[in-house]
Order: C-alpha cells, then structure tokens, then sequence
C-alpha cells in the first residue's frame, strides 16, 4: 500500500515537473488552497455584479454554480494543458459589463441568451488569434500564434513595467476589498477612519480594516520566519478575528443567510432545466441568444470588440506578472507555455459563455499562490479541486471574508514590486511609458488600460524623437536613426485608439 502511495506521489511529480521546477508537493497544495482563498469571493460576487445585486432573481443560484464550473473548467486546463500555477474564474468589470446590458444600461434590453451569445462571440475570435499560426520563432523554431506575435511585438519598456503595475492594482484591489480606502469627495480617496464611533459600530468599516490589515501582518510575520503556507495561515487567522468582530456572519456557515444554502441539488436542477424564468441558464446562448433588439447590431460589434480586448490584454498582463514573480519567464521575458496558457484561456471563455457566466479569464489573485511557492500546474489543479467542493460547500467558503483575503493581495503587492528593478529608467523614451503603464493600472482600475496607455504613449514619444532625429540626421548627416515600432505595436495601438475613442452605445 505504501509503495503505492509513493508511486502515485512519483507520478504526480513527474506529470507537473514539481521537483524539477524547485518546488514540493506540500507546497503546491498550499499554494492551490491560497490561489482560491484569495479570489473565492468572486463565487457570490458575479452573480450579484451579472444581476444588479438582485438574490432573488432565481438565476441567482445558477450563475453561481456558473461561476464555480467555469472556474472549475478555465482552471482545469491551466493546470493539465498549461501545467502553470494559474487560476481562471470570470473577470470583475466584464460581469458588470454584462449587467448593465442585461439591465438595459445600454439603451437596449438585451436577453440574458443575447450577453451570454456576445461573450461566446468573443471568445471565439481570442480562440481564433490563440490558434492562427504567425510565424516561426527564430530561436526555438517553434510555430508561434497571432497572440504570441502581438506579446513578442510589445515594446520591452511596456512589458518591463507590467508586473510592477499589476502589483500595485493588486494591493489597491485588497485595500478595496478590506475598506482600507475609501471614496472622498474631494480626494477621491481617503484612508478609512478609525476614529469615529460610526466607523467601529456594527457592520463598520474600521472593522473589515482592522481584519484585512491584521491578515496582511499575520502573512508578513510568518513570511519573514519562512513559515510554510504563510498566506494561508493569515487568511485563515484572520477569519477567526472577523467572527467577534462581526465582519463575516455563523449564519453563512449554517446556511441560513439569504443566496447562500447548503440544498445544492435544488440548484442544479433549476440549472439544467432550459427555462430562465427558474434559473435555467445553461445553454442559453442557443436556445434564446439570436435575437438581438433592433438597431443594435453596431453596438454588438463594440461589445464584442472590447470584450476580446480587455480579456487578452488583461491576460496578458496578468500572465506576466505572475510568472515574472514565479522565476517562469524565458531569457525574452516571455512566460513558459505562452501558447497554451492563452489557449486554456480563450477555451475558458467560450466555455463560460455556454455555461451562462460572463468572460472567464486569468485571475490576478493567482500571485496569492505564486506567493506561497507556486510554480507547477498542480497549484491550479488543487484551486480547480477545490472550486468544484464549493459548489456543494458555498457556505463554508462564504464564511471566509473578502477583508480576510485582502491581506493576501497586499502582500502579493509588496512582492510584485520587486520587478520594479528590471525597468530601464536611464532614458525617458522608456521610462515615461513604463511609469503610465504602472500608475494607469490602479488608477484606472483597468490591466488593459494601463497597457494600452503605456503602449500609445511609448509609440508617441518613439515617433517624435525618430522625426527628430531624422530631421537631425538630414541637417547634420550623423548617425542614422533607427525605426524601433514594431509593426505589431502600431496595429495595437490603432486598436487601443479604436478602444479608447469610439463609443460602446451606437445607435
């Protein structure tokens, strides 16, 4: 029996190279568990972000079980296709996206089959460009696909700058999450009060602060003393504080709050049952998603457009950053299995989309597992696995709080920051689009905004000084100045241009 055991322990091994990457099977499971702790909120929070904060839609419980398959699924190739430490789970800002044109928003009332059809739409053409050859690498001699030709096209001041930006959009997103910022009036941010009675009332905000900052102290204590599975132990630490605190609620764990019961085959059933007016989403891209309301067909095509952008754009960033922090770049900067990863994320989208959830793409909280150690696909495996239980245990993982997570973030944060270093800031025709592309990401909220500004302002800036030069070069006969705007950074940037100018609503 024991020899069994060490064999199946052999061959998971070998099957995700963990030894070989440097890494051990305790900490993979670790890292998988601290990957889907720090971004299991989005299990409630899409369905509440697709159906305007409505738990008594009765699709409600079906885009949750969505949610978790999609997961299930987009992370599942990650980890078999892939092999890297990446989670998928549908993207915050996209199902808001979806809501509002569910809601009408748009000028239009787009059928729940209607959204779901615009999401497969696009995640056909990410899965086109994931596929359609490009070219041949002239090192490794390997075919590379349009998406890997568009990485490989960015300018290296861009990419140098995208973990670092990403970093801190994941810090913000946690200082979010645990009500550590605030929105003001006039400086449109604040950092939370704790000096008011208000704010340490029941349901305060100084609270979940409290939690959030305690989790990040926890992470960062044991971090330093090396303590394996730091990152989870601190969430976990701090879902204890939150309990007496009042932040997260025993009546989630007993089932009794309102969205979130144990009775999961009820569920399912409405999932499965075709009819949306019970919750029957699946599918429904098919059975009721080619009927799109009169004179919308341009703002179809924009919605498609933007859809496909800010998944590969996030992706992208994403991937980098992660895998920048993991060591799993290549000498080019390029994250291993580029190809593939892009491929399970293209494939996660068309698959949500039928499924009846917004565009499934790759996580930024996947840095809480790189944190912990996470370098091998058997980190996106035990997230899959444990995806999977939360449909039968959304209780047990909605006790945890978002604020408890949040610590996690933050530290992911202060690693991410360390690539910094790689940023060449010697000459501003690289480091004034590293530094918009680094500050544009939190600021804006937005992966594919601040690559997409950073990208526009590098292709700008490269444009004048070459006419100067030229101009300089004509006058002087000097040095011959050099072209350095790739072809491929020209035509995404005419495409950003496109994204940032032309309105979504078009009647």
């Amino acid at each position: 029996m024991e020899d069994n055991k060490q064999k199946n322990v052999g061959k998971l091994d070998s099957f995700f190279g963990v030894s070989k990457a440097g890494s051990t099977l305790k900490v993979e499971v670790l890292a998988g568990i601290a990957t889907f702790l720090a971004m299991a909120y989005i299990l409630t929070v899409n369905p509440n972000q697709i159906l305007l904060f409505n738990i008594a839609d009765p699709k409600w419980p079906s885009v949750f079980i969505a949610t978790a398959l999609g997961a299930v699924i987009g992370t599942l190739l990650m980890a078999l296709l892939a092999k890297m430490p990446l989670a998928q789970a549908s993207g915050m800002g996209l199902n808001s996206q979806v809501g509002s044109i569910l809601g009408g928003f748009m000028g239009f009332a787009f059928s729940f089959g209607n959204a779901m059809l615009l999401v497969l739409i696009s995640g056909i053409v990410f899965l086109l460009l994931s596929i359609i050859p490009a070219g041949k690498n002239k090192t490794t001699g390997q075919v590379i696909t349009l998406r890997e030709l568009i990485f490989v096209g960015m300018p290296k001041a861009v990419r140098t700058a995208i973990p670092v930006g990403i970093g801190l959009f994941i810090a913000f997103i946690g200082l979010q999450n645990a009500g550590i910022v605030q929105d003001n009036p006039y400086t449109l941010l604040q950092f939370v009060s704790l000096n008011s009675k208000e704010a340490w009332a029941a349901g305060g905000v100084a609270r979940t602060a409290i939690v959030g900052l305690f989790s990040f102290v926890v992470i960062a204590v044991l971090s330093h003393f090396k303590v394996k599975g730091a990152v989870v132990l601190g969430i976990l630490a701090a879902t204890l504080l939150a309990w007496p605190l009042g932040v997260t609620d025993i009546d989630i764990l007993l089932g009794k709050s309102s969205g979130v019961t144990w009775k999961f085959w009820e569920n399912f059933a409405n999932f499965f049952s075709f009819d949306t007016s019970k919750g029957g989403i699946f599918a429904a891209t098919f059975t009721e998603g080619f009927n799109f309301p009169e004179g919308s067909l341009m703002t179809c095509i924009m919605l498609v457009i933007t859809f496909a952008m800010i998944d590969m754009f996030d992706t992208m960033g994403t991937v980098v950053g992660c895998c920048a922090n993991a060591n799993l770049l290549d000498e080019n900067g390029v994250p291993q299995n580029y190809g593939k990863i892009m491929l399970s994320d293209s494939i996660a989208t068309c698959t949500g989309a039928v499924l009846g959830t917004s565009t499934v793409t790759t996580f930024v909280e996947s840095g809480a597992g790189v944190a912990v150690g996470g370098k091998t696909g058997l980190t996106a495996l035990v997230t899959a696995l444990l995806f999977l239980l939360s449909i039968f245990l959304l209780p047990v993982f909605a006790f945890i709080p978002s604020a408890a997570a949040a610590g996690a973030l933050l530290y992911v944060g202060v690693l991410m920051m360390s690539n910094v270093k790689n940023i060449d800031f010697s000459t501003p025709k690289a480091a004034v689009p590293a530094f918009v592309t680094i500050a544009m990401m939190p600021l804006s909220y937005s992966i594919t905004n601040g690559i997409g500004l950073g990208l526009i302002t590098y292709v700008i800036i490269a444009l004048f000084t070459f006419l100067i030069d030229v101009i300089k070069y004509a006058c002087n006969k000097g040095e011959k100045p050099k072209w350095e705007i790739s072809i491929v950074a020209l035509i995404v940037t005419a495409l950003f241009l496109v994204y940032f100018l032309v309105p979504t609503i078009i009647k």
